[in-house]
């Protein structure tokens, strides 16, 4: 059987495009994932969402261009959000691709390798070939996104928000759970938002509920979630559901009132701030992850310093940061870029510094707790795991030495904490 190699860049909804791809293409070809050996297709799925992510797409396809020039290759096939965008422009520029596709584009994928789809709903159908470890897996609960951000170019590639049905929804769950699946990782571009263009009405909270219904399932984790209208019953279900992960992926992207208005966020940082109090008190152990954007233009000295006052003021468990990217076709490209990429760098490198030292104090509070761990791989001398706090490849990790252990991957464990890091854990097992 042939071989094909499936490329996947970017962000966690690309990689669950890839798993349907692979589930497609499984009755013809052989699949591997992100694979170093030499394949008889190559498929990249890009990213293009900012300038650092394309450039990385343009770079895994020129590499892998020569590689189908050189005939190492036979077939080479590029997809996704970079190809979706700048579709003709890649055609004109890189000949030795044989085909490029959208983001939705996956039966016309299979019918170029002489795959028959047998009409199989696209892209929600639930033959996934994973590739993340067999406990977890990424289930995209919509596409597309309605918001307007002035930076995000989402909505450009992806198109309007779409909610995949509950039953649909349920079924793939269902079927991941009987193939070994213990931890589901709801994403979307905007989790709250979903239902509401079925019936008008955020559906988020119900979904969950059902879903923490599967047998097999034992966490559910929550990822990109809008500020603007979260459900104070999604509040209370994580309280109270042992099943839902006491962790909420809340991007923010930034806390003055003029840059959140010019960025069209549809939240200030009053409302901002009343959320997160809310959600602690309901929640008192929940673990923040939150997304700033720093340069955007015309950001003021003043404006970032208030930036940084929030990120030490609200202590994120999970902090990451961007340096903002102008991306055509956005209401911010218009504006004036004027904050220089040294400035934006020294930006991000600032508040990463920052959290660096809040992350550490939190991370010493844990010495001496115990924690339920989830055991995700072996790497050097340790098992690698997470709690119910940390996400997959973004969190923290814990490390517990392989010396007078016999852990097994997939499975859940009591650990006590006994050292700490700036962004992992060190533990034994009890």
């Amino acid at each position: 059987m042939k071989t094909i190699n499936i490329v996947t860049l970017g962000c966690s909804k690309n990689k669950v495009d890839s798993e349907h791809l692979a589930g497609l293409l499984a009755s013809g070809y052989e699949i591997l994932h992100d694979s170093d050996v030499l394949s008889d297709v190559v498929v990249i799925n890009t990213c293009g969402f900012i300038g650092d992510a394309k450039e990385e797409s343009i770079d895994t396809i020129l590499s892998f261009a020569e590689a189908r020039k050189s005939g190492e290759i036979d077939k080479l096939i590029v997809m996704g959000c970079l190809s979706q965008r700048y579709n003709q422009e890649l055609k004109n520029d890189i000949h030795e691709v044989d085909a490029f596709f959208g983001v939705n584009d996956l039966n016309a994928i299979a019918a170029l390798l002489n795959i028959n789809t047998n009409g199989l709903p696209q892209p929600y159908h639930y033959n996934r070939i994973l590739s993340t470890p067999q406990h977890y897996a990424y289930l995209k609960i919509s596409e597309g996104c309605e918001r307007s951000c002035s930076f995000c170019a989402i909505p450009l590639i992806r198109g309007k928000h779409r909610s995949v049905p509950v039953e649909q929804l349920m079924d793939e769950a269902r079927n991941l759970a009987a193939a070994g699946v213990k931890e589901l990782i709801l994403i979307a571009q905007d989790l709250t938002y979903y239902g509401i263009d079925i019936n008008g009405k955020r559906q988020i909270t119900n979904l969950v509920d059902q879903l923490s219904g599967i047998e097999g399932i034992e966490w559910i984790r929550l990822q990109y979630a809008y500020p603007i209208g979260f459900p104070e019953d999604l509040i209370d279900l994580i309280a109270s559901n042992p099943k839902v992960c006491k962790y909420i992926d809340l991007p923010l992207q930034h806390i003055s009132q003029r840059i959140l208005k010019s960025m069209k966020r549809g939240v200030d940082k009053d409302q901002t701030i009343e959320l997160i109090k809310r959600i602690r008190e309901k929640v008192p152990d929940i673990a923040f992850r939150t997304t700033l954007i720093v340069g955007y233009p015309g950001e003021t000295e003043d404006e970032f310093e208030e930036l940084i006052r929030f990120v030490e003021e609200q202590r994120f468990e999970r902090l990451g940061v961007f340096a903002y990217s102008a991306e055509e076709g956005t209401s911010a490209y218009d504006l004036e870029d004027n904050v220089t990429e040294e400035i934006k760098q020294f930006r991000v490198n600032r508040i990463m510094e920052i959290q660096q030292n809040i992350s550490l104090q939190i991370n010493t509070l844990k010495i001496g707790k115990i924690e339920r761990a989830l055991i995700d791989r072996i790497e050097d001398d340790y098992f690698i795991g997470r709690t119910q706090y940390d996400s997959p490849e973004v969190d923290n990790e814990i490390l517990i030495p392989k010396e007078n252990h016999e852990l097994v991957i997939g499975q859940f464990y009591s650990v006590l904490i006994t050292a700490a890091d700036d962004f992992d854990l060190y533990a034994t097992a009890i």
